[in-house]
């Protein structure tokens, strides 16, 4: 029987420096989310959108660190912190948390809640290593941290709210890698991080690089966080995000990689992040995110 799956909004943009990603969940469930599981025969439940703020409301640097900067960190400790709670709550009930976001900063209360009572490895989707911290970030936004601040890494360790101690870097497996800071390569080549670049998936497939990261990501735990940013797309595929960068997997190899992840039944918990409708053309990416999700759930063509 097919795990029923509970649909979380968390409609946040304060880790973005690009509005419009916070209409993110709404895009996705208005290009038939609902219809596409109905269809898959995967039973979902939406529990609603996350309240959140308005940015314009808030100040971006009210609560940055000491060192350095991290525009909004307060309100994504709020956010993450009742993300988190939803998320844990959903898989207490015998429920796999389907996350819509938003900015990918919410990922650090996706991670902290299905990694409650629990070991969990992440395989994580993306052309970005969201490795910086506030002192190496060039920019400040916190989108580009959220794994960092997952693993404790640099002045992360002291935030208690953002450090997950379910997981460890030695189950974290980032694939589709083609954008990165000199800092985040330190962290990546200085660690025990697990990572694949397109170059990679271009000599390999996709397919067996996927299923490497998976062996990474279920060593000795209890599950899997997927974690699957839309930039991780070629931007022909998928342009309605806010920092596209050319070279990014197809269509088919975008649903190859989330059937295989099907295929392995280890998904503990997925989310889908940096759906911009603003910057999208006809919600050609939000329909895109809604068949993904559909593949990484279980959806087969036969």
């Amino acid at each position: 029987m097919t795990r029923s799956v509970r649909i979380i909004g968390a409609p946040a943009d304060y880790g973005a420096n690009r509005r419009g990603v916070d209409m993110g969940p709404s895009a996705i469930r208005y290009a038939g989310l609902a219809d596409e599981l109905e269809r898959s025969g995967v039973p979902a439940r939406d529990a609603g959108d996350l309240a959140v703020p308005r940015a314009e409301e808030r100040d971006p640097d009210a609560t940055a660190p000491p060192a350095g900067k991290a525009k909004f960190l307060r309100e994504t400790e709020e956010v993450c912190t009742r993300l988190a709670d939803e998320v844990a709550d959903a898989l207490a009930d015998g429920e796999t948390p389907l996350v819509l976001g938003g900015d990918h900063s919410i990922a650090i209360g996706t991670v902290a809640g299905s990694a409650r009572d629990a070991d969990v490895g992440a395989v994580w989707f993306d052309a970005h290593g969201d490795l910086n911290t506030p002192t190496t970030s060039p920019s400040g936004n916190v989108h580009g941290m959220p794994l960092a601040a997952a693993l404790g890494v640099g002045e992360f360790a002291d935030l208690g709210w953002a450090n997950v101690p379910g997981l460890r870097e030695r189950n974290v497996a980032l694939v589709g890698l083609r954008s990165l800071d000199a800092a985040e390569k330190e962290v990546i080549r200085g660690g025990d991080l697990t990572a694949f670049t397109m170059s990679d998936i271009d000599e390999r497939g996709i397919t067996d690089v996927v299923e490497e990261a998976l062996a990474v990501a279920t060593d000795g735990t209890d599950g899997v966080h997927v974690s699957l940013d839309l930039d991780w797309l070629d931007p022909k595929e998928a342009p309605g995000v806010g920092t596209p960068v050319r070279g990014g997997v197809t269509y088919r190899e975008a649903h190859s990689a989330m059937e295989t992840v099907a295929e392995s039944g280890a998904m503990r918990s997925l989310e889908l992040v940096e759906v911009n409708p603003i910057l999208d053309e006809h919600n050609e990416t939000a329909a895109l995110a809604t068949e993904l999700a559909a593949s990484a759930l279980g959806k087969t063509i036969l």
